[in-house]
């Protein structure tokens, strides 16, 4: 049975300016330069450069809101002068450098040049190999990884040479190939294992006395060494303390991953571009906004002069009108694209002030221990922004300090209190727990429950498994592979 019914339904909905602002919003500096460049390509009417001032801007774009009426009444629904810019600006005056000098960032060049496996493979045409055997060392080459291991059993290598290569061999063969690709530069690689490798490295050293212990601890008592059982190794090897630690230097001279020495391996490095900068001037703080995020735009004059033909063409016919509405609608977005850029920046440099003055003992003295717990609600309610703002604007963006360059999202962290009952960060404990940690007697480290009963002499009462949590967040190990003899 069919019946109406009313319901209320209370809802949001964004504008399309509104979603166009939070995206520019959580872009950083590279991501934003990127996305402007975008839009220039897209919008035609869209220009670098600026006017000659605010109120020519304000008065270009005045009273430009959408209308749905047919493209008959074109005429009265597009008041072309509203689109007009004063004619009496020449062209040479619309055009600026947007970038001073201090702006300017430098990239550094990318060297090009050989993988790490054509670097392998250039070292085999040195060596000796029949057809079978070169066939195998260039599959071996090919199956060790950026650090330099063959992670693959042989009996599987067998089986794809098989397979793929239509290469019929046994393991010997292909163990016998293995043993003149780890005779390659650097040292250890083609190690199946990290004992392999670092045997493999100590194999081309000098045979000195400490080499020959630290071979004989490697093959004998691996799994004590890599425990850090220092009494234990000293009562099989029966050697003193000096002895053991000589060798013990001598091993952690190797290097653990071969591949990652090698030049010419080509790893992803990530360029940070700060998006603020934060001087210590006068004993007083100054923010700056790099100004690769204020660009200056503009609405081309050519299609200001499209509007300016039509306006004063007598005859308007039916593509014309479709032209006008097509510049409109291209007008319209320019102008939406650049006030979402200056809301941009605004929105930027209000959340940043705030976060710099609720953070300025640290930004003043760059200690830690200073940071004041601080979570996006906080910073939200001060500037009167939602929460989800703040949280793009701290969102993959850098500040410059003097200190360094910091991720802003590094300085919000949750509160905990302490023995008199104030509020402190977390990361300010963690730091107090990693300089702990840097003072303790590295032959007896301090266990988890130690520190934790350190932290509370200290005046921050927490409990063994939060230490452990805050140890692991710092990357720290526990306290027996912290042991030094």
């Amino acid at each position: 049975m069919l019946k109406q019914q009313l319901n209320l339904k209370l809802s949001q909905k964004l504008s399309p300016q509104q979603i166009q602002l939070m995206k520019l919003i959580q872009l950083p500096t590279q991501a934003f330069e990127q996305r402007i460049k975008e839009e220039l390509e897209e919008n035609p009417a869209l220009e670098d450069g600026k006017l000659e001032s605010e109120d020519e801007y304000e008065e270009e774009f005045s009273n430009t809101e959408d209308d749905d009426n047919d493209n008959e009444t074109i005429e009265t629904e597009i008041d072309v002068d509203e689109y007009l810019s004063d004619d009496e600006i020449p062209s040479y005056r619309l055009q600026a450098n947007n970038y001073s000098a201090d702006d300017e960032e430098k990239s550094v060049p990318y060297a090009s040049g050989t993988s790490f496996t054509q670097y392998l493979k250039t070292q085999l045409s040195t060596l000796r190999f029949s057809e079978n055997e070169q066939e195998i060392a260039d599959f071996l080459v090919g199956s060790i990884d950026e650090s330099g291991y063959l992670r693959r059993e042989l009996q599987d290598v067998v089986d794809d040479l098989a397979f793929t290569q239509n290469v019929y061999t046994d393991e010997e063969t292909v163990e016998g190939v293995l043993k003149k690709v780890q005779a390659l530069d650097p040292a250890g690689v083609g190690a199946r294992s990290l004992q392999e490798c670092l045997l493999l490295q100590l194999d081309r050293r000098e045979p000195t006395k400490a080499v020959q212990l630290a071979i004989d601890m490697l093959e004998r008592s691996f799994d004590l060494f890599s425990k850090k059982h220092y009494t234990k190794l000293l009562s099989r090897h029966d050697i003193s303390e000096d002895e053991l630690r000589e060798a013990i230097e001598v091993i952690e001279h190797l290097n653990p991953k071969p591949g990652g020495s090698y030049s010419g391996n080509t790893r992803i490095i990530e360029h940070v571009i700060p998006d603020f900068t934060i001087k210590i001037v006068d004993g007083d703080l100054e923010l700056t906004l790099n100004g690769r995020n204020a660009p200056q735009m503009h609405v081309s004059r050519d299609y200001s002069d499209m509007l300016k033909g039509y306006k004063e063409s007598k005859e308007k016919t039916k593509d014309q009108k479709d032209a006008v509405m097509f510049i409109k609608q291209k007008l319209d977005s320019a102008k939406w694209f650049i006030e979402a850029i200056k809301q941009r920046q605004q929105t930027l440099m209000v959340t940043m002030s705030s976060i710099m003055n609720y953070q300025k003992e640290y930004f003043l003295t760059g200690d830690e221990r200073n940071l004041r717990p601080m979570i996006l609600k906080d910073i939200a309610d001060e500037i009167g922004m939602d929460v989800s703002t703040v949280s793009r604007v701290a969102n993959s963006k850098y500040v410059d300090t003097p200190y360094g360059t910091k991720l802003i999202k590094e300085f919000f962290s949750e509160s905990m209190k302490n023995d008199q009952g104030e509020d402190v960060s977390t990361r300010e404990i963690k730091k107090i727990l990693e300089m702990s940690i840097e003072e303790e007697n590295k032959k007896k480290p301090l266990t988890d429950e130690k520190l934790a009963k350190v932290l509370k002499d200290k005046g921050y009462p927490i409990a063994r498994r939060t230490v452990a949590k805050y140890r692991e967040q710092l990357d720290i190990p526990v306290a027996r592979l912290r042991k030094e003899i």
